[in-house]
């Protein structure tokens, strides 16, 4: 039987060197004609296109679309996989859940484009669909998997296909608050 070879010192070192840690940046799509806001956190993979204006302390999830023209508040949260649509305007302290789509076009393929409003303090939940032209009143609550065509009041919570109010704004922070505890 013949006897196995033990790698020199040498050797060794080289074979240690050539399994050096390796660094990737995840890269994701800022147009330069984009205005950033100051500590706004862009996660892996997500595209944010011209003349969009992205406010402070804003957060934008992994795979997030931001199409161009978009205004977007400060301290708002867009998870994942969210479309925003050319056009549209969110305010200050908006949530909006993964999945969410936001449209421009209420009868594809046209023309003219209409972007979605979504007033300060509203929360969109996963999963929802917001027909373009349809403002999302102030402090209101979309229910996740929502699709919601025609405008939603003031503190509200709406829910289902096609969304409708089913309690206020209070009504929920309550069950949220109780949820919590």
């Amino acid at each position: 039987m013949a006897k196995k070879k033990t790698p020199s010192k040498n050797a060794r070192t080289t074979r240690s060197t050539r399994h050096k840690k390796l660094t990737t940046t995840i890269p994701h799509l800022i147009s330069p004609r984009a205005t950033i806001g100051k500590n706004v956190k862009i996660w892996n993979y997500a595209y944010i296109g011209p003349e969009t204006k992205i406010g402070d302390n804003t957060k934008i999830g992994s795979l997030a679309h931001v199409d161009y023209n978009v205004v977007i508040g400060n301290d708002c949260k867009i998870e994942g996989l969210a479309y925003i649509a050319p056009m549209s305007r969110i305010g200050n302290n908006v949530f909006i859940g993964p999945s969410a789509c936001l449209t421009n076009d209420p009868y594809p393929p046209s023309d003219k484009m209409i972007g979605v409003t979504v007033e300060d303090g509203a929360v969109i939940c996963a999963s929802s669909v917001i027909k373009a032209g349809v403002t999302v009143g102030e402090n209101s609550v979309v229910g996740m998997g929502s699709i919601v065509t025609r405008n939603v009041p003031h503190d509200c919570v709406v829910m289902g296909v096609p969304a409708r109010v089913v309690y206020s704004r209070q009504d929920y922070d309550e069950k949220r608050r109780k949820w919590n505890q």
